[in-house]
Order: C-alpha cells, then sequence, then structure tokens
C-alpha cells in the first residue's frame, strides 16, 4: 500500500514550541552547546572529533538524546546530514574540527545550499585569541563558506551559544531553507557559562514572508482559466513546503499538465495521466514540448535553472510567467514574471485553489481539449525507452527499471551524479513524496552511499537503495564501513560501467569519441564484491539479465549488514533525450533508434 509522507513527516524545527527552560548552574561552554542542540529537537549529529572541538565530544558522550555518529571523513558527514534533513523534513547536524573538518564540510554544506536543505553544520575553531595568526589547523570557514550558507556564525562568548543554536536552526528551517555554519573557539568552548536557551527567536530583518499576496494570486487565477495551453512547472520547493497534496489538488481542479523537475519528483504521481514527466536537459520530450509550446508557465518553487531551460533567451517563447517562490530573490532573477508572487508553496497553492474555483464558478475556464491532443501524441511518439545492448551485455536501464518494480515506490532512493542519476529520475516509480534523494544543483558526485546512510538513521524502518555509479561510488564508499557498524543496513545498487559515464558520453557526441581520462577500469580493479566484504557489508554481482530480479530480491531479503550490488553494465549506454548545453530546447535529441526525429511542428 502507498502510503503519503505529508502526515508522517514533521514540519521543520520551530524553536518557539520547542524550548527547555533556564539552567542556572554553571556548565562549561560545550555543555551548552549540546543542551542546546538537544533543546533544539536535534536527534543525531555525524561528525567526526579533533582538537578544537574536542571539548564538545567530552559531554556529548554522556548525552542520552542526542546520538552521535562516527563517519569516515568530514565530507560524509555533511552528506549524511542532508539525506537526513530530506528524508525526514528535520534539520541535519554534521560536527567538524576546525582546519581540514571544517575544510571537508564545504562540499555538502555548497551542495545543500543549492537544494534549499537545511543543514546545521558545528564546527570547532582555534582559541579565539590565535584566530588570525595562521595557527595550526586554523582555517577560516565563516569567510571560506560565507557565499554557500544561508547565514553563519562565529561564537567566541559561551555565554552566546544556546542562542546563536536557536537562530541556526531557526535560519535554517524556515523561509527558503538552507545550510548555517556555528563555528565556536575552544576557548569558548571550555569557559564556564549558565544554560539559556530561549523560548522564541527574534531577528530584525528577516522576516520570510509565508502568506502570499492576495492581489497577485486572483491575477494568477484570470490567467490560469483563460490559458489555452497552460502548464504546472514544478520545483524541489513545493516538496520543502510540504504541499503535494494541494499541488494535486490544484491539477486536477484546472485539468493543466504538469512537469517535475529533478529536485520535484515525486510531488505528482508518475502514474498520473496529468503527469508529462521530467523536463530539462535530459527530460521526456513531452515535458520538454509542454514548456516550449506553452502560452502560461504557473512555476511553482523553481527557480528557471538552465538546465531546466537550456538556452534561456529561447526558453518558452510564448508564455506568460506566474512565478510562486518563497525565495523573493528568485522572483525574475532568470526569467522575468509577468506575476510575482512571494510566498510559501502550500499557502500559494491553497489560495490558488480557492481563487480559480471561484473564477470557475463564473463561468470562467479555457479548452484545454486542442492543448491536451498535442500532449498526448507528443506522449505516443516520443515515449520514454531504451535499446538492449546487442552483445548481450547488461542494460543499465534495465536494472534500474527492475530495481523500482522489485522495490516498489515507498523505498527511499537515493542518486549520486550522472548518467545512472538521469535514468533514476525516468525509471524509478515516483510516486510517493518525499523517497526521492539526489544532489540537483551542484550536481556532486559521491551524494549517494553517505546521503543514504543519513536517510537510512532519519527512516530506519524505510528501505533505502543508494543508485550509484562506479565513479561515484569510489569517491565515498568508506561510509559503508560506518553503516556496517553504526547499523544502517542500506543497499547501494552500483550501475558498474568502468567509466565516467557521463563524461565518456559527451565525449561521445561532442568530442569525437576521444575517451580522455573517463576509464576507470573499474569493470576489474577494483572488486567491488571483495571491498563491500572487507568493510562489514554483503557484496553481490549481476552481468546477466536473466539474474537481476533474483539478484535484487536477495539483496531485499537481507536487511541485518549493508548490501553491495555490482551491476556490471553496457559501456556505451546513454542517457536520452538530450539538449546539449547552451542550446534551445527546441533542438532536443532523441535516440535515432527509438523514436522519430524530433519534430513538434509536424505533430
Amino acid at each position: 500500500m502507498q502510503v503519503s509522507l505529508e502526515a508522517e513527516v514533521p514540519h521543520l524545527f520551530d524553536p518557539q514550541t520547542d524550548g527547555e527552560a533556564e539552567m542556572t548552574e554553571q556548565i562549561t561552554g560545550a555543555k551548552a552547546l549540546v543542551l542546546a542542540l538537544e533543546s533544539a529537537g536535534a536527534e543525531i549529529a555525524f561528525g567526526i572529533p579533533g582538537g578544537a572541538i574536542l571539548p564538545l565530544y567530552d559531554p556529548l558522550f554522556d548525552s542520552t538524546k542526542l546520538r552521535h555518529i562516527l563517519v569516515r571523513h568530514e565530507q560524509g558527514a555533511g552528506h549524511a546530514a542532508e539525506g537526513y534533513a530530506m528524508a525526514t523534513g528535520k534539520v541535519g547536524v554534521c560536527m567538524a574540527t576546525s582546519g581540514p573538518g571544517a575544510t571537508n564540510l564545504v562540499t555538502p554544506i555548497s551542495n545543500a545550499y543549492m537544494d534549499s536543505t537545511p543543514i546545521v553544520a558545528i564546527t570547532g575553531q582555534v582559541p579565539s585569541s590565535m584566530i588570525g595568526s595562521d595557527a595550526f589547523q586554523e582555517a577560516d570557514i565563516r569567510g571560506i563558506t560565507m557565499p554557500i550558507t544561508k547565514h553563519n556564525f562565529l561564537v567566541t562568548n559561551p555565554d552566546e551559544i544556546a542562542r546563536t543554536v536557536a537562530e541556526a536552526f531557526y535560519i535554517a528551517s524556515t523561509g527558503r531553507p538552507g545550510p548555517v555554519l556555528v563555528d565556536v573557539a575552544k576557548d569558548a568552548l571550555q569557559a564556564m557559562t549558565t544554560f539559556d536557551y530561549p523560548d522564541k527567536v527574534d531577528l530584525p530583518g528577516y522576516r520570510p514572508a509565508a502568506k502570499p499576496h492576495g492581489k497577485q494570486i486572483r491575477e494568477a487565477a484570470k490567467l490560469i482559466v483563460a490559458a489555452k495551453r497552460p502548464v504546472l512547472y514544478i520545483g524541489g520547493g513545493v516538496q520543502l513546503a510540504r504541499a503535494t497534496k494541494e499541488l494535486k489538488q490544484l491539477a486536477e481542479l484546472t485539468g493543466i499538465p504538469v512537469v517535475t523537475t529533478l529536485m520535484a519528483r515525486g510531488a505528482f504521481p508518475d502514474s498520473h495521466p496529468q503527469h508529462m514527466g521530467m523536463p530539462g536537459m535530459h527530460g521526456t520530450v513531452g515535458a520538454v514540448g509542454a514548456l516550449q509550446r506553452s502560452d502560461l508557465l504557473i512555476a511553482l518553487g523553481t527557480r528557471f535553472d538552465d538546465r531546466v531551460t537550456g538556452k534561456l533567451s529561447t526558453f518558452a517563447p510564448d508564455a506568460t510567467i506566474v512565478h510562486a517562490d518563497i525565495d523573493p530573490a528568485e522572483i525574475s532573477k532568470n526569467r522575468t514574471a509577468d506575476v510575482p508572487i512571494v510566498g510559501d508553496a502550500r499557502e500559494v497553492i491553497t489560495d490558488l485553489i480557492v481563487a480559480v474555483k471561484a473564477e470557475l464558478d463564473a463561468g470562467n475556464q479555457a479548452d484545454l481539449t486542442g492543448w491536451w491532443r498535442q500532449l498526448d501524441a507528443w506522449r505516443t511518439v516520443y515515449p520514454l525507452g531504451y535499446d538492449t545492448p546487442s552483445d548481450g551485455s547488461l542494460s543499465p536501464q534495465f536494472v534500474i527499471e527492475r530495481l523500482g518494480k522489485i522495490a516498489g515506490p515507498d523505498t527511499v532512493y537515493v542518486a549520486g551524479v550522472g548518467q545512472h542519476q538521469m535514468w533514476a529520475a525516468h525509471y524509478l516509480p515516483h510516486e510517493v513524496p518525499h523517497t526521492w534523494i539526489n544532489s540537483g544543483g551542484a550536481g556532486t558526485m559521491g551524494f549517494a552511499v553517505p546521503a543514504a546512510m543519513g536517510a537510512k538513521f532519519g527512516r530506519p524502518d524505510a528501505t533505502v537503495w543508494a543508485i550509484d555509479g562506479d565513479g561515484c561510488f569510489q569517491m565515498t564508499n568508506q561510509e559503508l564501513v560506518t553503516c556496517a557498524l553504526e547499523g544502517a543496513p542500506i543497499k547501494v545498487a552500483l550501475i558498474n560501467n568502468g567509466a565516467l559515464g557521463m563524461v565518456r558520453q559527451w565525449q561521445t557526441l561532442f568530442y569525437n569519441a576521444r575517451y580522455s581520462n573517463t576509464d576507470l577500469h573499474s569493470r576489474r580493479v577494483p572488486d567491488f564484491v571483495k571491498l563491500a566484504d572487507a568493510m562489514g557489508c554483503i557484496g553481490l554481482r549481476c552481468e546477466s539479465a536473466d539474474d537481476v530480479d533474483a539478484t535484487i530480491e536477495k539483496a531485499m531479503g537481507i536487511n541485518d549488514a549493508p548490501v553491495v550490488v555490482d551491476f556490471g553494465v553496457h559501456k556505451d549506454a546513454m542517457v536520452w533525450p538530450m539538449v546539449a548545453a547552451g542550446t534551445s530546447n527546441d533542438d532536443i535529441k532523441v535516440a535515432r533508434d527509438l523514436a522519430p526525429a524530433w519534430d513538434p511542428e509536424e505533430l
């Protein structure tokens, strides 16, 4: 049975209701930090101790509310915090010491910033008297991360620790979510203070606007009922706002086709007849065509990313734009909005439903019959599909498709970055919100394994599959040791083509098949089955289509240890459709042996 996560996944942290009482006895700043994290609702923190943050780890040892997961690399801690946050809707927490420990968090912090993921990173810093002296393991992590955090703090006074943590969680989880860094000097952790966690957070100048303006909503509703070729263009902000039920209601009320971006997969069921699929560089022809030929785009929680728009000047040339986003900085940043709406996606959609109903009750409704005739023709002529390798080798698309069929739509799927990510976006069953986790904006290789680990800790009763490539997997697979030791039995589908697949595809198409430094030789070295066994996991191998189902079912039956399945697949498989970078979406290419060349004017 499919179960919507709307009721299961709580809203993000609210410090106005989760605070604890003031403590008057003298404690260390480190103890205050642990108590503050507990008061903020943190349940799990991923990290590694080191000199500057070592004072924190002593009181952490005694905490009964906050579990620490000892990772093998700080990058893994950051991605695990992201996976935890994306799977649960709560704020993820990671920790690192100063210098290289902190800088190892930069990649996941940047990833979280691009994908609006709420995490709080706690870093140790050298003693305040030594800041700026190039002391041992000193790095200006606040300065380094300033462009990639929603906000960051340097704390040198132990009395400010509790308040700063409360503010960090509040900032990370409200408005447009994002990462917040709290850098704490070692002497502040060692000094004595009293614990005073605030009942509420008051930040002058920070007032996220959740409620949209009524006039803008009414204008949008008038455009929606009048448009002849409208499209609901849905981004990850709809998932972050927990607005998928409202989206379905709006879509069915209006009869408008829906496209869901990479970060919005699952926000609207793939099986719904109004769903056109994923748009963009590797989107379906139907979704790309719908955007290009639309006369009205209702863009909700999305930012007109270049991977969706292609050459921006040619994107949806005849469309009026209704753009709603919680972040006013995104409105008209890339494409000018005719009707700008600032507000939380759930609030916006809820108000749109009311306004559209009023218009429909007044007899205002355009006929979309012709539009749907066109859309259905594109879906019929240009369906998703893939070829079977003529040499009998394993098709990666087939592996992912069978995984989705066997594991089912309620499984949490976490993807790395590259070809396997795009195949997973297309061929997995995206029916349930908050079950698709991947790196979108930053495109971070190595994301899948640690993020899957974080998701499993956040939702221990869920089946969690990481779909990874052999290139991505070799960047962060050491976190499987953490999974084995800490009890996170994730499952990894390793799509092993022995190459950096997406880069190789570009070399095939644009560099005359000159394969410079994309052959990883990982069909031979390392032996991933032996590697998995060495890390306390169960290693399996599959290289035949006849064995795929049985191998997946065997992996599904193992729940007391992590499982890695090495699927040896054809190295020349490509992701189709494709819009070459910098070109118009009108130039979308499809695999010629699967469908006719794209020509929307012929349909």
